[in-house]
């Protein structure tokens, strides 16, 4: 077969990328843009040295290409099918003895190539990017402290505010931080000025040194009393994970798959634990209510008490077995995971509806494929987000939180596909 047909999938095959290359272009430069866009306000408007941003657009790059494609080949797929089916193509093809399914061989193999790409920028080269972007980024801040703290400006993380004054390199004049203290106090610390440090690379934080320091503490519970005190020189610590949307941790998204399924199974058993540890608990409650209702039976005369209590372990009981056991970082681990398959795998689902769409086109074929490409793009993108926040907020599995998108294609897919309707 692979002698028969061998010119004939070379020649689709060369129109299938070329089509591939045009969308994967257009879905490249629109993700390129929306990535500038989001750093703007962050690095460009705050003068970022040149070479650090081109750094930053670099490690972005791997997260562009793994989304880039599965759109691409979807698009790519449409506008190759509705050429050959528009010029006649496919016709001629069917009317000389060539199958149909002959004819799909080419955008399988290439929708299969496709996924692996993506896999493999989604699965090693966006987790390293992602880890090169905040370590860089985290070292801009402390270098740079305008790209986090503006001059003359209010900034807040948390539970703490900054106040700046004039901002020059790494020195931060007449700067104003109010906080909450361990203790529940709060705090007013005011210094003449402060340089912003970098914290090492595993301790995730970043310093403020403050020099000409003076603070003011007051206990909420003592209203009417204030503690004063003054430094010459402070080291304040602010968490990482306070700028912005940095996390200083690894997150699943900076790790491969086997990773991610590897703190899965950690968690799992972790809540595997608490399980068990609620069902003792709730046979412990079981025991002390038959105990507690079998007293009670031998003592008619103290039955308001006994009524009392049994009714009191009732609810403990009924409040215990209530409680949701949910762990909301396991099921965040667990998206992620079934996110890094999903994603690269749409590369070869999508040429299954692609191509017997793209077969029906009677004449403007690319141009129809590349509309009709864009309007499927845009459901599949918003029916990944909703999956992801329901996935997140509701009780609905991971799993079909990340593969509803694909299998809702599969299933569009079937029917066209298993269609009798020559080309």
């Amino acid at each position: 077969m692979k002698r028969r047909y061998g010119t004939i999938w070379v020649y689709i095959a060369k129109e299938f990328l070329l089509s591939f290359f045009v969308a994967f272009l257009f879905f490249f430069i629109i993700f390129f843009i929306n990535q500038l866009l989001l750093m703007a306000e962050d690095i460009l408007t705050r003068k970022a040295p040149l070479g650090a941003v081109v750094r930053l657009v670099v490690y972005a790059m791997p997260a562009i290409v793994a989304m880039s494609f599965p759109f691409g080949s979807l698009v790519g797929a449409l506008m190759c099918s509705g050429r050959l089916a528009s010029d006649n193509e496919l016709l001629v093809l069917r009317a000389s003895g060539v199958p149909r399914r002959a004819v799909f061989v080419p955008f399988i193999v290439l929708g299969l190539a496709f996924s692996l790409v993506s896999f493999v920028m989604n699965d090693y080269f966006l987790p390293l990017g992602t880890i090169n972007y905040a370590k860089l980024y985290r070292k801009l801040v402390s270098s740079s402290p305008a790209l986090e703290l503006k001059p003359y400006a209010v900034k807040r993380y948390r539970d703490t505010v900054i106040v700046t004054g004039k901002v020059s390199g790494s020195i931060i004049e007449d700067i104003v931080i109010l906080d909450t203290a361990n203790g529940g106090t709060s705090r007013l610390i005011s210094a003449a000025s402060a340089e912003l440090r970098d914290g090492g690379e595993a301790s995730g934080i970043i310093q403020l040194v403050l020099e000409g320091v003076f603070m003011q503490e007051s206990d909420p519970a003592k209203p009417t009393r204030f503690e004063y005190s003054s430094a010459q020189r402070m080291e304040y610590n602010i968490v990482l994970s306070s700028f912005s949307d940095f996390n200083p941790g690894i997150g699943p998204r900076e790790m491969s798959s086997r990773d991610v399924l590897g703190e899965i199974r950690k968690k799992e058993l972790a809540l595997a634990q608490r399980i068990l540890a609620r069902s003792n608990e709730l046979s412990t409650k079981e025991a002390e209510l038959m105990a507690a209702y079998k007293e009670a039976a031998l003592r008619p005369g103290q039955l308001d008490a006994s009524v009392q209590r049994l009714h009191a372990l009732f609810e403990s009981m009924a409040s215990l077995r209530e409680r949701p056991l949910r762990d909301r970082a396991l099921d965040i681990y667990r998206l992620e995971y079934y996110k890094k398959f999903s994603i690269p795998t749409g590369a070869l689902v999508f040429v299954f509806l692609a191509f017997p769409l793209g077969s029906r086109a009677r004449k403007s074929g690319k141009s129809l494929g590349f509309g009709l490409g864009l309007l499927v793009s845009v459901l599949y993108w918003g029916l990944l987000v909703g999956g992801q926040t329901l996935g997140l907020r509701s009780e609905l599995s991971p799993f079909i939180a990340m593969w509803a998108p694909n299998l809702l294609v599969v299933g569009l897919s079937l029917p066209l596909l298993l269609s009798r309707r020559d080309s």
